[in-house]
């Protein structure tokens, strides 16, 4: 989803997405790991929000609610929150989970309420995205979503131009706004 959602911003021609990941957490405080990880990219620092003129955040779905690394990530961004780095900056939230009604929209709430804290600009995919009126699987006015199942089933045609869409959409802004 990170992929695609980057490529709608990459269609922005005044824009680039950079996108990262999240190392796990670790009840081990003297482990740690790799600033890349051996394969895929790297490992998001705040310091990427330095420079940042729009963010685009997901996360998987468990009971609900975001993952424990995201969540430990936003909690180590205090010194963004004191300084307003991150005030009148477009902001977004994408998840996908096991179940159908795996609490999609609950987890991409829980995403935002930090963001609102930043003072970002909160978008989701207006409804005249057409993936949102004829989906059976996923996406979402809150943001993109995935039903991946207990298989991991791939994104479906509907998730895809959700995902594009909001990427394209935060893009948009972050021009407007920048």
């Amino acid at each position: 989803m990170a992929e695609i959602i980057g490529a709608g911003v990459d269609s922005n021609p005044d824009c680039e997405a950079l996108v990262r990941c999240l190392p796990g957490v670790s009840t081990n405080t003297e482990q740690t790991q790799a600033r890349i990880p051996e394969d895929g990219v790297p490992f998001a620092e705040t310091a990427d929000l330095d420079d940042c003129q729009g963010l685009i955040m997901g996360s998987p779905g468990y009971f609900g609610n975001m993952a424990a690394p995201l969540k430990y990530f936003l909690d180590q961004t205090s010194q963004h929150w004191l300084s307003g780095a991150l005030i009148g900056k477009p902001a977004a939230v994408f998840t996908s989970t096991s179940s159908m009604h795996g609490g999609q929209e609950s987890v991409l709430l829980s995403m935002m309420l930090p963001l609102l804290h930043h003072g970002m600009l909160i978008s989701g995919i207006p409804y005249s995205e057409a993936a949102l009126h004829h989906t059976s699987t996923g996406a979402t006015p809150y943001g993109a979503s995935h039903f991946a199942g207990q298989q991991g089933k791939p994104l479906s045609e509907d998730e895809i131009s959700a995902c594009q869409s909001l990427g394209k959409r935060v893009a948009s802004l972050a021009t407007k706004l920048g």
